[in-house]
């Protein structure tokens, strides 16, 4: 297994707040050695790109710019932001047809310089987008994926992690299926410190009841809808999520994360993309871990995917 890879390209298409949070949070981490924004609003990317740039003296070194759409050539990651917000009361789903038409542009702008790299789908209904964008660009499923229900699962282990008393880090667990309304938590799969979650209940006489369960569960759901509620977007968030992923896709290290993956027959399903357990290395989700599914959980998986087969079924067209 080939490991770390450094001195590396990001281009960021999109330099909204999701698109600017991020590649300030990559500033900070020292994500990659060179990071470029493109947005339709020259000016805009220009100005982000400058304003993290000096505080490049006190992070780090990074060559950070604004370009056009031909800087997309070498890198090694794009993350796609781009696209119409929601807005309060509208659900991922609602986008669809509006930012369909939006990213079928975008991609088609960047396949005229592609030349290699992971295509990460950032901007909503993101599962939607991620399937579409793969149609659209040809490139092998993996190559293209979206960053799904990574954030779900840190939200869900927050809250998870609240109601146990114990640090989120202790707790490995996914949120699968759509990022949005039909995701569910696969309690049956979760592990508490190297424990399965029933016996760490049970070693500390912890009773968590369905009421509690769906409680968390409705909470992650609701998460991105109650921040958009109070100040208008979400960004802090998705950037740091995002540029965890990135970090497994710039430095090889073939880490599994719950990302949205076009499916061809694993679990079941075809002809959607939803998040589902995916190892992520240079080449982007080039691995599904496929698991045994039983009962509740492979009904809502079902059920998810369904529902987003319907979204798609509008922007078939597109």
């Amino acid at each position: 297994m080939e490991k770390q890879q450094f001195g590396s390209k990001v281009a960021i298409i999109g330099a909204g707040q999701v698109g600017a949070s991020i590649a300030y949070c990559a500033a900070i981490q020292q994500l990659c050695r060179e990071l470029v924004l493109i947005d339709i609003d020259a000016d805009k990317a220009e100005g982000e790109a400058m304003d993290i740039a000096h505080g490049l003296p006190f992070l780090g070194v990074m060559n950070i710019y604004s370009s056009d759409y031909s800087a997309v050539k070498d890198a090694d990651l794009i993350i796609i932001t781009a696209g119409a917000a929601r807005k309060p009361g509208e659900t991922r789903l609602d986008l669809a047809a509006k930012n369909c038409r939006i990213a079928k542009s975008i991609t088609e702008e960047i396949m005229k310089y592609y030349n290699g790299g992971a295509i990460m789908v950032v901007a909503n209904p993101v599962d939607v987008l991620t399937y579409k964008i793969q149609e659209w660009s040809g490139l092998p499923r993996g190559r293209v994926f979206g960053s799904g229900t990574a954030l779900d699962t840190i939200r869900f282990r927050y809250l998870l992690g609240k109601v146990l008393g114990i640090d989120d880090t202790n707790i490995h667990g996914y949120v699968l299926g759509e990022h949005g309304d039909t995701q569910f938590p696969l309690w049956s799969k979760i592990a508490i410190g190297g424990i399965s979650l029933q016996e760490y209940l049970e070693s500390m006489n912890i009773n968590l009841d369905d009421e509690t369960r769906l409680k968390i569960e409705h909470d992650t759901k609701t998460a991105g809808a109650e921040i958009i509620k109070r100040k208008g977007a979400t960004y802090y968030g998705v950037a740091v999520s995002t540029c965890t992923i990135a970090t497994s896709v710039l430095r090889n290290t073939y880490t599994m994360r719950p990302v949205g993956c076009v499916l061809d027959g694993e679990f079941g399903l075809k002809d959607v993309a939803m998040s589902v357990p995916a190892i992520l290395n240079r080449n982007g989700a080039e691995t599904i871990i496929e698991y045994q599914l039983e009962g509740r959980d492979l009904e809502r998986m079902h059920t998810s995917a369904e529902s987003l087969r319907n979204a798609l079924e509008h922007v078939k067209d597109i």
